[in-house]
């Protein structure tokens, strides 16, 4: 496979510029879904970003979103923009596979709740994105979009890949571990991990109820807080979703903050897993805010984290899993097996010390959260690493999906491979409009500081193009 990246000089409007122009008549849904059934024709045979694709239908879908707008119906916030869907959310019109064998035709009477509400925006489903094996680890045929060499991350990789390389301007992923945080860092796109509870999860493959969260990849801030804000709707049949008034994320996000942010740089107990780039590329940013960014350490119990996380995982794994592990054992990857069974040789009593903790980590949090509008942290280790036969390390995301923290990855930093390195911002739980509002500022002022930096030509640079 060549090294070469797929050119990024054909992707499609942002969707905020899309849904501007739908809007005003100046293009039309079906002319959008050509552009990027296009843009899809032109690098899937490399890439591999789609599970199931079926153009005719997209344009059927177009169809009808212009027909809506032409008899005067009203227009949804996403009326006729083309969003990818990761393959273990249910869709009625689309196989839904989960990414293994085991699931090979399985065909859903009904949409998942978040594939209900795009639709009822105006969304047009363009397709199913790759997703790993049951969304855990083992990769999917999907490769990075910045070098094919190179692993797009997991387990949302599709869907990272897809809108990084322009095929889309939205996609939809989920987050048991690192699988939107990671492969947005990797393909070098926005990704936007909501706060645990904030989306249903209801109609999309389970892996452990306390940690599963859903979230988005645009190529902006504003982008992700759009459909954001389609998404966050109160659903009873989630039974950690509270009844609450809706977050206003696009709103909230577009405003200037009333105070500048300041930030606690948080290296966190996996700092020793960093690549060389990625320690000398968060220096140099935490350099270039200044004074608006303190570094801080994390109290001991955080150093958990990672093995109360692992406990929690592998023992609801090997719950959700029971059907797949005792039916095609031998279709599981080695690894997944592997899991499973740790899950289940997992002790009530250890799971539950585990999960009283969530509380006690998010306390301390609470605390930073008291000083900080944010917590800068990697999003992952470094550049995407080479090779498809994994997805990377997790370890910069997990104690964040632990506690149910909003998390945003900004393509803002690049290595000396030239690949993305994602910077990472985490909120307060269940405060996502203000991280969002946190992002986009940050992001504006790195670009605005980036052109006063004088970089060694081989060091980890700022991006200069980075989702602006």
């Amino acid at each position: 496979m060549a090294e070469d990246p797929i050119s990024m000089s054909q992707s499609p409007l942002t969707a905020l510029e899309a849904t501007s122009q739908l809007r005003d008549g100046i293009i039309s849904a079906e002319e959008l879904v050509t552009v990027c059934l296009d843009r899809i024709a032109a690098v899937e045979p490399e890439l591999q970003a789609w599970a199931h694709l079926d153009p005719d239908h997209a344009l059927q879908q177009a169809r009808l979103r212009d027909q809506a707008r032409s008899a005067g119906m009203p227009m949804g916030p996403l009326h006729g923009v083309p969003v990818g869907v990761k393959d273990i959310f249910d869709t009625k019109d689309f196989p839904t596979e989960n990414g293994t064998p085991l699931d090979r035709g399985r065909r859903p009477k009904q949409d998942s709740r978040v594939v209900a509400l795009l639709r009822e925006a105006g969304a047009v489903i363009m397709g199913k994105t790759v997703t790993t094996e049951l969304a855990v680890y083992a990769p999917g045929k999907t490769r990075n979009p910045h070098n094919l060499e190179h692993t797009p991350g997991g387990s949302s990789s599709g869907s990272a890949a897809a809108v990084a390389a322009g095929m889309v301007p939205l996609a939809i992923g989920s987050q048991t571990n690192g699988s939107v945080v990671r492969p947005a860092s990797f393909c070098g796109v926005c990704g936007y991990k909501a706060s645990h509870g904030a989306i249903s999860r209801q109609g999309v493959l389970s892996l452990s109820p306390p940690l599963d969260t859903m979230g988005v990849f645009a190529q902006s801030v504003e982008d992700l807080a759009l459909i954001g804000d389609v998404l966050q709707v109160y659903d009873e049949r989630d039974g950690d979703m509270q009844p609450r008034a809706r977050p206003r994320l696009s709103e909230i996000a577009a405003e200037a903050p009333p105070v500048t942010p300041s930030f606690a740089f948080v290296k966190t107990p996996v700092w020793d897993k960093a690549s060389d780039d990625c320690q000398a590329a968060f220096a140099e940013l935490t350099e270039v805010l200044g004074d608006k960014c303190d570094t801080i350490e994390l109290p001991a119990p955080f150093a958990e984290a990672i093995e109360l996380h692992r406990k929690i995982m592998t023992a609801d794994l090997a719950r959700s899993f029971t059907k797949y592990y005792q039916r095609g054992r031998d279709e599981l990857s080695e690894q997944l097996r592997a899991m499973i069974e740790e899950g289940q040789g997992v002790l009530a009593i250890d799971y539950n010390r585990a999960r009283d903790w969530i509380g006690v980590l998010n306390a301390g949090l609470d605390e930073i959260f008291e000083r900080y509008d944010a917590i800068l942290t990697p999003a992952a280790a470094g550049e995407a690493p080479k090779g498809l036969d994994k997805t990377g390390d997790p370890a910069f995301n997990t104690l964040w999906t632990l506690c149910g923290t909003p998390a945003v990855s900004l393509p803002l930093l690049t290595g000396s491979q030239d690949l993305p390195i994602g910077v990472q911002l985490v909120g307060p739980l269940g405060d996502d409009a203000r991280l969002l509002r946190n992002a986009r500022w940050l992001v504006q002022r790195t670009l605005a500081l980036a052109d006063d930096v004088e970089l060694e030509d081989e060091a980890p640079a700022l991006a200069m193009d980075a989702g602006a």
